[in-house]
């Protein structure tokens, strides 16, 4: 399958970066909309997912598509602390330290109600800022999340402080340089990734560099290798009583072990049977939907973003 073709038609207005102070760190995003064109419905807030060279940017061809379909929410599409323009302090990155982060986002940023897009095992995040700013979340849209047996089982404190150990080290920092290489992170995307071997493009892959290139990026990567995300959210899945659609890929993967048994469909049911106001689809593609299948995935999520809005 090939990536989504994604036309220039639409003329995106976006803000150069800009910056807000949290916990004395400087925070990037940036603010989208069509040109010429005055906002409607809820803005959109995007969670980037987390990996070697990934930050904001990871949404690009979504934000185009987005337009280009004829939707107008306002996009706010923030960096994570340790990715992209945002300061990388040396630390630990749990998800409620960027739940935190978001939290003040959309109370001194954005200040009002938002949908959440979140990519992937990032889910947590979102779980974690629907229990601090519920208020503040009109609904959300879960790109393929992980694996339930990966989002319901919790790793050993012990284990993944050793992990933590274990990559912040100088055999760490080897490794990081190894892997924010294109032949890595070739290797990497098509094995765990994308559906097709031509969907790893050059574009993917020079975005990936160039987001590697400070070494000190690699402290969120390492957080999110550790296993800080892993715990047993099966109940605060449960309490999210906003509306939520999952959307996962027709060949949907599993890195992790516990997870790989289990089928696309076996996924979504798992998810639908705890959200209460859940609803899933499945689409081409695998693990990366908004890059891979950007049209199919922009088509399937704008009926519920405007039934929401």
């Amino acid at each position: 399958m090939q990536p989504s073709a994604v036309a220039n038609t639409t003329d995106l207005t976006a803000s150069p970066s800009q910056f807000y102070t949290w916990r004395n760190y400087r925070c990037a995003y940036e603010v989208h909309q069509p040109s010429n064109t005055i906002p409607e419905g809820i803005p959109l807030v995007l969670i980037h997912p987390i990996g070697v060279g990934l930050s904001r940017q990871f949404w690009r061809r979504f934000q185009s598509q987005w337009y280009n379909s004829g939707q107008r929410n306002l996009i706010y599409s923030p960096d994570l602390l340790g990715c992209g323009e945002s300061d990388m302090p040396h630390v630990a990155y749990t998800p409620s330290d960027w739940a935190e982060q978001l939290q003040y986002f959309l109370q001194t940023v954005v200040q009002k109600p938002v949908i959440l897009i979140v990519q992937g095992a990032l889910f947590p995040v979102a779980i974690e800022l629907v229990q601090k700013a519920s208020n503040l979340i009109a609904g959300l849209v879960l790109s393929g999340p992980p694996a339930w047996p990966v989002i319901t089982k919790k790793s050993p404190e012990w284990q993944q402080k050793l992990l933590w150990n274990l990559l912040d080290s100088p055999f760490g920092s080897g490794f990081y340089r190894y892997a924010r290489t294109p032949k890595f992170l070739r290797s990497f995307s098509t094995r765990q990734l994308f559906a097709s071997d031509n969907a790893v493009d050059t574009e993917w892959l020079n975005t990936l560099v160039a987001g590697a290139e400070n070494l000190a990026s690699r402290h969120a990567v390492f957080s999110f290798l550790a296993g800080f995300w892993r715990r047993d959210y099966s109940s605060l899945i449960a309490s999210i009583h906003q509306p939520t659609l999952v959307v996962v890929g027709e060949t949907a993967s599993s890195i992790s072990e516990e997870g790989k048994k289990e089928t696309p469909d076996g996924r979504l049911a798992d998810y639908l049977a705890h959200l209460p106001q859940g609803r899933g689809i499945k689409i081409n593609g695998r693990n990366v939907l908004p890059y891979e299948s950007t049209a199919e995935f922009v088509a399937a999520i704008a009926p519920f973003i405007n039934q929401v809005s």
